[in-house]
């Protein structure tokens, strides 16, 4: 799924990164910490979010609109931050995409795979990430013997995109999601969703303390990296990096909430209109 940089003039220009809302920041999070140098460019569509109830065609629809206007922002290298989105349209985003594209999907999974025992390997999601069932399909295709367990937590993305992370409410919805997962035998759990790292200290109390959870914003900054570094990419400027963030609605939400994820104030938040990404 990754495409070749036609040139190396593109080194010192910002990383896109996309996600149905303030997921992505887990994703960003993990930029920042892994690739200090890298100027970053994130778009959170906080007015149609949660993707995870949508159907394939109107995320794919939604997926076209953000990479159009992450490419005309010049970036260099486009993060699809969503599972959801990696999980149905990534083969439309490349028909169109002139810069390399990376979903959560595969980094994720090679993830799980290097850090399962058993084979046993669960996944928690959106409604249309577990529905499409693109990591078992991956996971299996690198491992056959491998048994995954599906479960999805459709309310857990507005429980985050409300600010509910240390919430009684989102504790018990967590307990009845992973319960039955739990009686599976899995001694590895991927989050399938951006949003959920952001509640992961609760996932972590309501999950078997010898259950390995992979997080696929931390792998995914990592292929990042990775790739980057491999085509001689990285930036290599001395300048600050510039982090700028781009929201369809409620950039106040956001920025609340982006502040207790990213540790600092976000300067940078402009709402844009939808019209602005056809």
């Amino acid at each position: 799924m990754i495409r070749p940089l036609p040139n190396k003039d593109l080194k010192n220009k910002p990383i896109g990164v996309f996600d149905s809302g303030l997921g992505g920041l887990t994703v960003v999070n993990q930029l920042i910490r892994q690739l200090p140098r890298e100027s970053i460019i994130y778009f959170g569509d906080t007015a149609r979010v949660p993707y995870g109830s949508k159907s394939p065609d109107t995320v794919r629809k939604f997926a076209v609109q953000l990479t159009r206007f992450l490419q005309a922002q010049g970036v260099k290298f486009i993060v699809v931050a969503c599972n959801t989105v990696s999980s149905v349209a990534m083969e439309k985003i490349l028909e169109i995409a002139t810069v390399p594209v990376l979903g959560v999907i595969e980094p994720g999974a090679n993830a799980a795979l290097s850090a399962s025992h058993n084979r046993r390997i669960g996944i928690i999601g959106t409604t249309a990430t577990v529905s499409a069932g693109k990591y078992q399909e991956v996971l299996t295709s690198m491992d056959a013997d491998t048994v995954v367990f599906s479960r999805a937590c459709p309310l857990f993305v507005p429980l985050v995109e409300e600010g509910w992370i240390d919430s009684e409410v989102t504790e018990m919805v967590a307990r009845i999601y992973l319960e039955p997962l739990m009686k599976s035998g899995i001694d590895t759990l991927i989050l399938g969703c951006t949003h959920y790292p952001i509640i992961k200290d609760i996932i972590r109390k309501t999950v078997d303390l010898s259950v390995t959870i992979v997080d696929s914003a931390i792998q995914t900054a990592r292929e990042v990296r990775r790739l980057l570094s491999d085509k001689q990419l990285l930036n290599d400027s001395e300048k600050t990096p510039e982090y700028r963030y781009y929201v369809s609605d409620f950039p106040q939400k956001f920025e609340e909430v982006a502040r207790r994820l990213l540790g600092q104030p976000l300067e940078n938040v402009r709402r844009i209109s939808l019209d602005d990404c056809l």
